[in-house]
């Protein structure tokens, strides 16, 4: 198990270092000055590359990018060359309403796809479950932000039971900060939730046909029975390679429902990021989700070890 930590650390590093080289060499390649941006059409040249120097971008891409990866790993992601404020202060504000943005719709998510899929799996034959297996086909086709909009007008415009928009911190008040996230939650956990509900199915219905939940059922067990008891953990083993993907697939619906609820996180900084050409905020928060994504899948890897003992 330990030599197992070991190579899977490893992987990640490497991943991690990786992503941070295909990063840095796409935002250098990308068209356009950020100097010239800043200081418009009719700034002159000695003034362009004052701040070029300022910002340090006539500096050779190799040192460039060392001085990038040297403060990533103290926390210092760089100055904007936008507002000139530190970038990780602006990075730590945001991130906070992603991950609660994030963590709450997987939520949501897997309250609907495990019981949704479990029932749909165990009444297969019976109209009820086919039905639940038609609702997901259909859900998995709805985009995150078109399901936003038709929960918007739903329950913002026609009922007024919930705001159609903004975040109120938790701080300032509890409820309201529950009633400003539910809609942007329900855009994400109901789309996620009908795709992961057809592997949930797929999963619990292969577990099912096995051997050994026959033998359970003959010694006496009921169906839900012997699936809760032996069935339940083998079937969540392809699942939590679904769900891993999810979390990567939530981080970047989670950047179009922010502008749809007007929510400050960190998708709503990326896009204004590369509306107003601040290159350095742009790779921050692009490697900060690149790293997100990585974890991600290193959790992934440890659950699988948990789940199945073969792999120890």
């Amino acid at each position: 198990m330990i030599w197992f930590l070991v190579r899977r650390v490893a992987v990640l590093l490497a991943s991690t270092a990786a992503a941070g080289v295909v990063v840095f060499a796409f935002m250098a390649l990308l068209p356009g000055d950020p100097a010239e941006v800043a200081l418009g059409v009719n700034a002159t040249p000695e003034a362009v590359a004052e701040l070029r120097r300022q910002f340090g971008t006539d500096r050779p891409a190799l040192a460039q990018f060392s001085d990038w990866v040297g403060g990533l790993a103290t926390g210092d992601f760089g100055t904007s060359y936008v507002t000139s404020s530190p970038i990780g202060p602006q990075i730590a504000d945001r991130l906070g309403v992603t991950l609660a943005l994030v963590l709450g719709g997987m939520v949501i998510a897997l309250l609907v796809a495990v019981p949704a899929g479990t029932f749909a799996a165990v009444h297969h034959r019976n109209p009820l479950g086919a039905a639940i297996s038609a609702v997901s086909q259909v859900g998995v086709a709805v985009p995150a932000f078109l399901a936003g909009i038709l929960l918007v007008f739903v329950f913002a415009v026609r009922a007024q039971a919930l705001p159609s928009g903004g975040y109120v911190p938790f701080a300032e008040d509890p409820s309201l900060w529950f009633q400003s996230l539910l809609l942007p939650w329900l855009s994400l956990g109901l789309v996620q939730g009908a795709l992961l509900t057809r592997y949930v199915r797929s999963a619990v219905l292969d577990v099912m046909r096995e051997d050994y939940l026959r033998t359970a059922r003959a010694k006496g067990r009921g169906r839900m029975g012997a699936l809760w008891r032996h069935g339940l953990r083998n079937a969540a083993i392809p699942v939590v390679t679904v769900l891993g993907l999810q979390l990567a697939t939530l981080l970047i619906g989670a950047v179009v429902v922010e502008r749809v609820f007007v929510i400050p996180g960190l998708g709503d900084l990326l896009l204004n990021g590369v509306a107003q050409r601040d290159l350095l905020l742009v790779q921050g928060v692009v490697m900060l989700l690149v790293v997100a994504v990585l974890l991600v899948n290193f959790v992934v890897d440890l659950a699988y070890a948990v789940l199945d003992p073969r792999l120890r």
